[in-house]
């Protein structure tokens, strides 16, 4: 078949073209183009119904409900600042998934070294006493993170009596044989930042006495902390 030549379309069949192509560019202007908005957390699903449908895979349970905690934190097209999730609604979840896998380390681990050190004191609050709460559960197995929270206690809150309960939480708490000896060293060190000598004095003397501090190293520098402290406190007399 022959094509015909462009100069053969009617000028009436043109102008409908153009006025379409115009119009497709103005409703192309006009409508607005499409926003990423935040889906808000939603409550964590009821324990009973989890271990329901796990099952019996409660673990693979745990790691999936993580999974979906986080996907809140980064959605398609926005990324969510830590700082404006529901901490009450973080807490529920991480709490779910510490029931489902009580050996799991990732839930305080994101506790402490995450949600805990947002711009926001009252959120870091909430989630480091949610850490302390769940620290005295299994203190033997959760020390970790009650000690990192003790460090944003005194140098991101500025809360040194906070910060001294957890170490003494620690120090009377995580007694078993694999919890690094510093750990009991924390209430002690913290005394001391806070111009308290004599109550350093006895922590430590007690600490040295009790034959727990075997490497010679730790001994070493915690004696000559003692020493320090007892300078101190002889010249203030």
């Amino acid at each position: 078949m022959k094509e015909r030549a462009f100069s053969d379309v009617p000028r009436s069949i043109l102008a409908l073209i153009v006025v379409a192509f115009a119009l497709q560019i103005a409703m192309h202007v006009s409508i607005p183009k499409p926003q990423a908005s935040a889906v808000e957390l939603t409550t964590a699903p009821p324990l009973l119904w989890l271990q329901t449908v796990s099952l019996g895979e409660p673990i693979s349970a745990a790691k999936w409900l993580m999974l979906r905690l986080q996907a809140f934190d980064n959605q398609p097209g926005i990324s969510i600042p830590f700082r404006d999730l529901d901490y009450g609604k973080v807490i529920d979840w991480l709490d779910r998934i510490l029931l489902l896998d009580p050996r799991g380390q990732y839930p305080l681990l994101s506790a402490s070294r995450l949600y805990a050190e947002v711009p926001n004191p009252a959120k870091q609050r909430q989630m480091l006493t949610f850490v302390h709460q769940k620290f005295l559960e299994d203190p033997n197995q959760r020390w970790p993170w009650l000690a990192h929270a003790v460090v944003i206690a005194r140098h991101r809150l500025n809360d040194v009596p906070l910060a001294r309960a957890y170490a003494k939480s620690l120090r009377e708490r995580a007694t078993g044989a694999e919890v690094p000896h510093w750990v009991t060293q924390m209430d002690a060190l913290l005394a001391a930042d806070m111009n308290e000598a004599e109550t350093a004095k006895v922590l430590l003397g007690g600490l040295l006495a009790s034959g727990k501090i075997t490497d010679p190293h730790e001994f070493h520098f915690l004696k000559s902390k003692l020493e320090e402290l007892e300078k101190l406190t002889s010249k203030g007399k």
